[in-house]
């Protein structure tokens, strides 16, 4: 399974534990950005995932911003792209298996590591169920 993941400064700690985690499993990651803490404009990076899912074969994307809010409006913008925000892993599993979303938005200033890793595998193992 092929995962575009990418954040902006407020979202790169939690990017950072999310790859170190997930690094061993069966999914591939690209890492899109942002490679620092430092302030950058997030628009560029919801662009970019939305991108691989729309144009390069990636099956879902992940991106992550101070709260989520940012990323989920930006990748909405675009037809066949369902971002879902997503603050659990209920909610993770719901918008899989009951809208088929494609691309996990999280707030890294508002979710926790544990959390956070236990809403990406969610999203990423549920099906649709159609």
């Amino acid at each position: 399974m092929k995962v575009a993941i990418a954040c902006d400064h407020g979202g790169y700690k939690l990017k950072e534990f999310l790859l170190s985690k997930l690094k061993d499993s069966n999914y591939n990651f690209i890492d899109l950005g942002c490679n620092s803490n430092e302030n950058v404009h997030y628009p560029y990076y919801s662009r970019r995932v939305t991108h691989y899912v729309l144009n390069e074969g990636y099956d879902f994307g992940i991106l992550i911003c101070g709260t989520g809010q940012g990323m989920s409006m930006c990748s909405n913008k675009n037809k066949n792209i369902r971002a879902a925000l997503c603050t659990d892993a209920t909610m993770a599993t719901l918008a899989r298996a009951h809208g088929d979303s494609n691309i996990l938005c999280m707030g890294g200033r508002i979710t926790n590591d544990k959390v956070a890793l236990e809403t990406t595998i969610n999203f990423l193992e549920t099906k649709f169920d159609g």
